[in-house]
């Protein structure tokens, strides 16, 4: 992932926590836990991968809109791209 290391950094914590919050829900299956507490946990597992996925398009989309490309190994992504991108995360 091209991007500057504040960036980065954030996905990576929100991948980890999302990492965490997995962990406990495979748990409270094994635990029996009630249904309405597992789904809820999953939920928040569900939104923590989205935003580090959003965190990645939108740097990819400032990437393209200025042009830069992510470390001179590859073109800055097009728009239908990021579209495409985008959509596959909602």
């Amino acid at each position: 992932m091209a991007a500057d290391q504040n960036t980065e950094n954030e996905v990576l914590n929100r991948l980890r926590r999302a990492q965490g919050q997995l962990t406990g829900v495979i748990a409270m299956i094994e635990q029996g836990r009630d249904c309405k507490d597992v789904v809820t946990q999953l939920a928040a597992v569900s939104k923590a991968l989205d935003r580090a996925g959003f965190k990645i398009v939108a740097t990819g989309m400032r990437a393209c809109a200025t042009g830069a490309a992510a470390n001179g190994d590859h073109p800055p992504l097009t728009e239908a791209e990021l579209e495409k991108l985008f959509l596959t995360l909602s």
